[in-house]
């Protein structure tokens, strides 16, 4: 699984194994971004049920100056945690 667009294009995400989440493919991501392009300075973004969180760090990628993820298996929080801390640091703005 990768980022499809903005600063972090191309950049590989670790999935968690297992059945607890289904991965949004990339193409569904594309559809979704190219519909919401550009995004409005300050866009604030939130991913409900994020499982690894892709679609929170491409609204990142692209723009969004906060993003919120929210997952309750902690075994693919940490997951999320990890992609989130190793795609966009200890920056401000990054919630999880």
């Amino acid at each position: 699984m990768r980022i499809t667009g903005g600063s972090l294009r191309g950049r590989l995400l670790r999935v968690p194994s297992g059945d607890t989440v289904r991965p949004t493919q990339d193409r569904v991501r594309e559809a979704l971004f190219s519909s919401l392009q550009p995004l409005p300075d300050g866009a604030s973004f939130l991913d409900l049920f994020a499982g690894s969180g892709a679609v929170g760090l491409e609204a990142w990628s692209r723009g969004a100056s906060h993003v919120c993820w929210v997952e309750e298996h902690r075994r693919v929080f940490n997951t999320l945690q990890d992609n989130v801390k190793m795609l966009c640091g200890e920056s401000s703005g990054v919630e999880c």
